[in-house]
């Protein structure tokens, strides 16, 4: 990647850009030995002690000796996509937020705590758009103070990789001892085209509805799934499921899926299909009838949520136009008694680990 496009390079940054988005070239092989070099691009997150960190797109955080430097300049933003619908990073982490909604919700500040008894990380973190009213240490404290209460682990949602995501929030986290276990990617593309992207070969009936009946629920993941999981899956402004039925009567479906309708947004979730029966174009015939319903309503753009090493669905999901617009990630409270935790009772763990 050439980012020196003219003159020799120089650094033109310092301390006072941490932030904003710079360009940074650093010796990656000593003087002497050929002078390798190598471009990072990213958030500039701290500068202390002869030391930068870099938080890259991905979430990645980059060490940077201050000594390798051989040039660094600040950048703009992340150039507008030019594939699929515009959107801020607010505008998506409220549909998101919308779309799999809580039990129980609580601000702080411009921050919203939210709690669903474990059932995914989604719906069990803190999203936090804005400033807490609080200075982030005790902001923090407040935190898991509230999970502590609920019998759950603190999490905090972030995001990086577009205009006015948290590269800053999530490197303080880093810096007080929060683990980051979870991170995945938030998609956009148009909707006509998944509508009109069936596999006619397919010859698939699906099956909508307003619930998620007892055979829609056989084929989904999460076994045994408790009545606030329902409530989860069940909220938002316009929820629809689908489902390819089975074979045979009393067979689990061949493939569900799950779709939001919010305004111009439809969004996508829990498209699953039968693993022997994959590669038929069940999920296209599922995202398609989901597609249909949403433009039906006045939807004209969708969003889905794809963790980075799911390559099947990332290959599908390409395939119908859909590109990445920002990562997300959740990190975990320290334990107590370790530097960056509160001392206190240890928080229970849900009955099971909680997913994206």
């Amino acid at each position: 990647m050439e980012i020196w496009a003219t003159g020799p390079p120089v650094v033109r940054i310092t301390a006072a850009d941490v932030g904003k988005r710079v360009s940074v070239r650093r010796l990656s092989e000593p003087r002497g030995t050929g002078e390798k070099f190598t471009d990072t691009v990213g958030v500039l997150t701290s500068w202390d002690n002869g030391v930068l960190l870099i938080t890259r797109k991905s979430g990645e955080t980059v060490r940077v000796a201050e000594s390798s430097m051989v040039a660094g300049k600040v950048v703009p933003p992340a150039p507008a996509r030019r594939r699929g619908p515009a959107a801020s990073y607010p505008e998506l982490a409220r549909a998101a937020a919308r779309a799999w909604q809580p039990v129980e919700s609580e601000p702080l500040g411009d921050w919203e705590l939210r709690a669903a008894s474990g059932f995914t990380r989604r719906a069990n973190s803190v999203l936090p758009l804005g400033d807490p009213g609080l200075p982030l240490d005790a902001a923090l404290a407040a935190v898991r103070r509230w999970y502590r209460e609920r019998g759950l682990p603190a999490y905090v949602q972030t995001a990086t990789g577009a205009e006015g995501t948290q590269e800053l929030l999530g490197a303080e986290l880093e810096r007080r001892g929060w683990t980051r276990e979870v991170s995945a990617e938030l998609w956009t593309g148009a909707l006509a085209p998944v509508a009109d992207r069936a596999d006619p070969a397919a010859a698939v009936a699906v099956r909508l509805s307003r619930t998620a009946d007892e055979s829609w629920l056989a084929r989904y993941q999460r076994k045994g799934v408790s009545e606030v999981a329902l409530t989860v899956l069940g909220g938002g402004p316009s929820v629809w499921f689908a489902t390819v039925p089975g074979a045979h009567a009393g067979d689990a479906p061949a493939a569900i899926g799950r779709c939001v309708v919010d305004g111009r947004w439809a969004s996508f979730a829990a498209v699953e299909v039968d693993p022997a029966l994959r590669r038929r174009g069940l999920a296209g015939a599922v995202l398609a009838a989901l597609a249909r319903r949403a433009l039906d309503e006045g939807a004209s753009a969708a969003w889905l949520q794809v963790e980075t090493d799911n390559t099947a669905a990332r290959a599908l999901y390409a395939g119908l136009g859909f590109t990445a617009h920002h990562s997300y990630h959740h990190y975990r409270e320290p334990e107590p008694g370790t530097d960056g935790g509160a001392a206190g009772p240890p928080s229970s763990p849900p009955s099971s680990p909680p997913s994206p």
